[in-house]
């Protein structure tokens, strides 16, 4: 299970007795987990979540995962999450942190590509270097990836970027053409009772 010191933040900004979220109760898998879960809160963007050390870390992606090596997609880091986040689907209420449908847009398992001098860099360790690169298997997404971070500080923002590999696309657009949630086979509005994208 995770230290808890390290969803002290994720656990502070939500009332469990209002909403659906999970608290955080899941093990460590054999094989590291990643989930991309289309929230329409505030704004619609997207969480790209990577299991790392017991903890799904997180990024807000306001476009979404592109497979175009050329596009670079803003990902701004927000607070860890629980590992069992990955399976929430549903609506958090109105007045909770976050508010809004969540749908999971992708998910599967993840490989680590960081290395540094020829020997692989541990994701955390890469993550506070400020750039990890990483293989996705998942029912959308596949193929190599990398974040890196471009700004530090208050405004911290990192660039998730498709490697040039035998899974770029140029001419997909997943985002647009593969809406539906992995899991459920719903798409926002029908996970959200009907409200309006």
């Amino acid at each position: 299970m995770a230290d808890p010191d390290t969803l002290e933040e994720y656990r502070a900004k939500r009332n469990f007795s209002r909403t659906p979220e999970p608290p955080g109760e899941r093990k460590v898998s054999s094989n590291p987990v990643f989930v991309i879960q289309k929230h329409r809160a505030s704004t619609l963007h997207y969480d790209l979540r990577l299991e790392v050390d017991g903890v799904l870390k997180s990024w807000a992606v306001p476009k979404g995962p592109s497979t175009n090596p050329k596009e670079k997609r803003l990902a701004v880091p927000t607070e860890d999450h629980p590992l069992d986040y990955a399976d929430f689907e549903g609506v958090i209420p109105e007045g909770s942190y976050g508010a809004g449908t969540v749908l999971i847009w992708d998910r599967g398992t993840y490989r680590n590509l960081t290395e540094r001098e020829g020997k692989e860099v541990g994701v955390a360790e890469a993550i506070r270097r400020g750039h990890v690169s990483f293989r996705l298997e998942g029912e959308k997404l596949r193929g190599g990836y990398a974040l890196t971070r471009f700004r530090t500080g208050k405004g911290e923002a990192w660039l998730l970027v498709k490697k040039d590999d035998a899974e770029a696309d140029p001419e997909r657009d997943p985002v647009a053409t593969e809406p539906r949630s992995v899991v459920s086979g719903r798409s926002i509005e029908e996970i959200g009772g009907g409200e309006g994208e």
